[in-house]
């Protein structure tokens, strides 16, 4: 057995991660509003042994709605119907800072973690998309320093309406008539710039002292913002060189914040296609490809790179694309689309094809033994800590990951054969927070 095991993440969207999945004879459009199909998935996910899954989320339907779009439910409904139909695994819901208010959002992922068990947590986003903007009354996207400031208060805010009650506030005496000890249930008078809040949170603690806090920006500022807050990173990187690199840079920043390599989780995501032989691969990887929309996805490219490209030539290469700073969106997927077009040379249709399955995530076709080679080679070589599995279709995507690969991944002794632990801290192998008023804490800053 391997005393480094892999930690796992069902990132799920809709009937897949592919943009033409829902065309796909292999899975159901009408799935995509369906309650039923989301629990189905969950229990896939906890049948494997999963650590985790995950919704992204969006606050607009943009331009592209005629081809697709997979932000049906929000996420934090969603999980709380699937954590309903599941015991053990991890429910991750995306939720922003930039339109909204760490009081109700704190609310919100407590109550998760109430309704769960102890297995809620929340990826941290700053919303980098216009037509987000336009529907909480902006002109613009805000600025990408000016995001992660509201961003950096709006979690510290969040964290400390999570430590408003301590643990064993909750008395629950019937003869005494004493509900909760009001001496451990406090205010937090919080006064900043942007936010001010009295406290304390109107839902006790929760069952794992306070949700998981995952981010998955790769600019500058978001792996600071990681390196301080971040317990779990969903990352985007398509070579071993550029995980390892990326990984490096990320566990090297933790030690500024005083914290240990340990505490943070980087999973890089992969987009598989798995069949019985590579051949059959590729192929179906192929047969997803050919059913993509351009119209779709030269809308969806154009919001990445800051160029209107809908009336581009898709058979031209990329036209010349604004210098990083001028980019107020999502830095990181700017210039991951920006290197593979360049490095490999790509005409739009080329790229587009290639950022179909994950939008920018390493894709890869192969039988069940190939994949879990790659993944294997990618923990074992300092570039993973494990992985945020993007099945291209569903449900059968992560079944087919769940029955063939993870078998793989046990045998070699790199990943759990059972549970040990209820809640999502627990399956990261992250201690319970005891949060700041802890007796244990109190006395450590008062010595």
């Amino acid at each position: 057995m391997s005393e480094r095991q892999f930690h796992l993440n069902a990132f799920l969207m809709g009937v897949g991660h592919h943009e033409a999945a829902w065309r796909h004879p292999r899975t159901d459009a009408a799935n995509l509003l369906d309650v039923k199909h989301f629990q189905n998935l969950g229990r896939i996910a906890e049948r494997g042994k999963l650590d985790s899954v995950f919704f992204a989320d969006g606050l607009a339907v943009g331009p592209r709605v005629k081809h697709n779009t997979q932000a049906i439910f929000e996420p934090v409904t969603l999980l709380s119907a699937i954590a309903a139909a599941t015991d053990k695994v991890g429910l991750i819901a995306t939720a922003s800072t930039s339109y909204g208010d760490p009081y109700t959002l704190a609310r919100k992922f407590a109550s998760l973690d109430h309704i769960s068990g102890g297995r809620g947590g929340w990826n941290i986003v700053t919303s980098a998309g216009a037509d987000e903007a336009a529907n909480f009354g902006l002109d613009a996207v805000p600025a990408h320093s000016d995001r992660y400031a509201r961003a950096e208060e709006f979690v510290d805010v969040t964290l400390d309406l999570w430590d408003s009650w301590e643990e064993g506030a909750i008395v629950l005496d019937e003869e005494s008539g004493v509900f909760a000890d009001q001496d451990r249930v406090h205010r937090i008078d919080h006064d900043g710039a942007r936010f001010t809040v009295a406290g304390p949170l109107n839902s006790p603690r929760s069952p794992q002292g306070r949700p998981l806090l995952v981010q998955a920006g790769s600019s500058e500022s978001g792996k600071d913002f990681a390196a301080r807050y971040a317990e779990a990173v969903f990352t985007a990187q398509r070579t071993l060189e550029q995980g390892q690199d990326f990984y490096t840079d990320l566990k090297s920043r933790l030690i500024r914040y005083g914290r240990s390599p340990g505490d943070l989780k980087v999973l890089p995501g992969i987009v598989p296609f798995i069949a019985d032989t590579e051949a059959e691969a590729k192929a179906l990887e192929q047969s997803f490809t050919d059913l993509i929309s351009p119209e779709y996805s030269l809308r969806q490219l154009s919001n990445m790179v800051g160029v209107d490209l809908t009336e581009h030539s898709l058979d031209a290469p990329l036209p010349p694309l604004p210098d990083l700073d001028h980019i107020q969106g999502n830095k990181s997927r700017y210039q991951l689309v920006k290197d593979l077009a360049e490095t490999e040379k790509l005409t739009v249709r080329e790229l587009i094809g290639k950022l179909g399955g994950g939008r920018g995530h390493r894709t890869f076709a192969g039988t069940a033994e190939q994949v879990a080679d790659e993944l294997t080679e990618w923990f074992e070589k300092g570039a993973a800590d494990g992985f945020n599995i993007m099945p291209p279709y569903l449900p059968g995507g992560l079944e087919i990951f769940v029955d063939q690969v993870v078998p793989i991944l046990q045998s070699r002794g790199l990943f759990r054969t059972e549970y040990t632990e209820s809640t999502l801290r627990g399956h990261y192998g992250l201690a319970e927070s005891v949060g700041k008023r802890s007796p244990a804490v109190v006395a450590e800053v008062s010595a």
